[in-house]
């Protein structure tokens, strides 16, 4: 402290010993208003605890702002579980708020399942909301089933389409009535599944209908079917009931398979046809020209016989008289192919008589 303000109140006759216990006073007077201040902002939660039967010291509720934690909420849930003689501590309550849970919804949902007789014990329902599941909601609708549509509303189909073996379209609707299954909540499948595995279901036992007769007349033996497969299995519900809650007939998707089954074997059949066509043609060409190549051939084979008769002459083999007899057997022949054909020849062209 600097001695130069206190000189003047030296020079008034106070000792240095007043000085440090007028000092000393205001620094203790600064400490306790810190302190009520402090105590003043858990005072109110403290009081409120203490006089509903679930105490929580003023160390704890300062030690939950130090971990930023809302001590309101701690003590509110606190004296709500009291309430209800539920055995939890505050720090349970303080873990779980650590581990970003929601604190009130587990709570409320352990006094709704403790009115409802349900075993839930802390621990599972801690697991469960920190699982993301709505604790509060599983709670209620165990207590009071829910109905599910399927298919869902909000989904892009409005009924559930399957064919009976005569081929006619069946279009249905169910509603399936289920509860939570508290147990198997955690880890359990959702109402998607429950959805999925009906509709799989139904088609199913549509599908393995001789006719479509059969299943309008008794719709039940659809729900009575797909009860029995017990589609629940590993869901974190219970189906109590599934209903149909309408059915009504589509188009004749046989019919239809058929008419298109016949118009494909006909392009089958038109291609096939269509190919032997092409196939005869092609054989057709190759005859034509191995006609004309004989036709070719013959011809060189005719062209040697001027040649051999000559080579006759030369070699003394064929004679004169010889080579007269052919050319009157050459004549004959046209001539008698003249008269068969109704034309004439004249004599040169029959050439030399005999």
């Amino acid at each position: 402290m600097n001695v130069s303000l206190l000189a003047p109140v030296l020079a008034q006759g106070m000792s240095a010993l007043d000085i440090a216990l007028i000092v000393g006073g205001i620094i203790l007077l600064v400490i306790l208003l810190v302190l009520v201040f402090v105590v003043g902002q858990f005072l109110n939660l403290y009081i409120q605890a203490l006089f509903s039967g679930a105490p929580v010291g003023l160390t704890e509720l300062i030690g939950m702002r130090l971990r930023k934690v809302d001590p309101r909420v701690i003590v509110i849930n606190r004296i709500s579980a009291a309430k209800a003689e539920l055995p939890v501590t505050t720090k349970q309550l303080e873990t779980h708020y650590l581990a970003g849970g929601n604190v009130t919804k587990v709570i409320r949902a352990l006094i709704a399942a403790q009115s409802a007789r349900i075993n839930l014990p802390w621990d599972t329902a801690r697991a469960i909301d920190l699982a993301g599941r709505d604790l509060f909601d599983a709670v209620q609708t165990s207590v009071n089933p829910k109905v599910i549509d399927c298919p869902a509303a909000g989904g892009g189909r409005s009924t559930i389409d399957a064919v009976a073996q005569d081929g006619i379209q069946l279009k249905a609707k169910a509603r399936v009535t289920v509860r939570t299954n508290i147990a198997r909540l955690v880890g359990g499948a959702t109402e998607e599944t429950i959805i999925a595995r009906v509709g799989e279901g139904i088609v199913t036992t549509i599908g393995s209908a001789q006719s479509h007769k059969a299943v309008l007349e008794n719709p039940d033996n659809i729900s009575k079917t797909v009860m029995a497969k017990g589609l629940d299995a590993g869901t974190a519900f219970e189906i109590l009931s599934i209903d149909i809650a309408d059915i009504d007939v589509g188009e004749n998707i046989g019919a239809q398979l058929q008419a298109a089954q016949a118009q494909a074997d006909k392009s089958r059949f038109q291609a096939e046809a269509e190919r032997r066509r092409a196939m005869a043609l092609a054989q057709e060409q190759e005859n034509k020209a191995k006609i004309e190549e004989n036709k070719a051939l013959v011809v060189l084979a005719e062209a040697e016989i001027p040649r051999a008769i000559a080579a006759a002459f030369n070699s003394g083999h064929l004679g004169i008289m010889d080579y007269y007899r052919l050319k009157n057997v050459q004549a004959d022949t046209l001539m008698r192919s003249a008269i068969a054909g109704g034309g004439t020849q004249s004599v040169g062209e029959r050439g030399p008589l005999t």
